[in-house]
């Protein structure tokens, strides 16, 4: 079953940001954009790639009230572990929510059971807590924050006009599409 429409289940954590440990559940995230970021590990290879990419445009993803948290299956200790030693995990001012029960990867169904690892998942919740975009990827492809942010858009306009969808490629500024009986057949 897709987790597409679906609210996000409640959730208790602790993150790392800015320097010191913070609390993090579902009730902080509803009533904004949200972006849940999860990737296997801590000090691996893709995954500071990934992170870092999301650090260079988190800005962007500020600028249209997006929150971006990045979680996997290490503890809160270890991020901040990471974040003081990779000069990549040192440029993250988003949470990193550490979920070493497994708990939240469970809830958005990208534990690797067994191993006790979230698979690449990329998950964006709107404002009333419900999943409108999921992305999942092998071990050994990295995301691109630069298309997440595009994908972060769409849904964003979608949501502010209804009847109104973003075809392929679409940008913010460009033409949207209106389905209708009449468009059938003449794209």
């Amino acid at each position: 079953m897709s987790l597409i429409n679906t609210e996000m289940k409640p959730f208790n954590a602790q993150a790392y940001q800015d320097g010191k440990f913070i609390a993090v559940s579902d009730a902080d995230v509803k009533g904004k954009w949200a972006v849940f970021f999860f990737y296997p590990a801590d000090f691996t290879f893709v995954c500071p790639t990934e992170l870092e990419d999301l650090a260079d445009n988190y800005a962007a993803f500020q600028k249209i009230d997006v929150e971006i948290y990045a979680v996997s299956t290490d503890t809160h200790f270890s991020h901040k572990a990471w974040h003081d030693t990779s000069p990549a995990i040192g440029k993250i001012a988003f949470p990193m929510i550490g979920d070493p029960s497994g708990a939240i990867t469970r809830n958005f169904e990208v534990m690797r059971e067994g191993q006790g690892l979230a698979d690449r998942g990329t998950f964006v919740v709107d404002p009333d807590g419900v999943i409108q975009l999921v992305e999942v990827t092998s071990e050994g492809v990295g995301r691109n924050a630069t298309e997440l942010l595009r994908k972060v858009k769409a849904a964003q306009y979608v949501r502010a006009h209804p009847g109104q969808v973003c075809p392929a490629k679409w940008e913010e500024g460009e033409e949207t599409l209106a389905p209708s009986l009449q468009l059938v057949g003449k794209i």
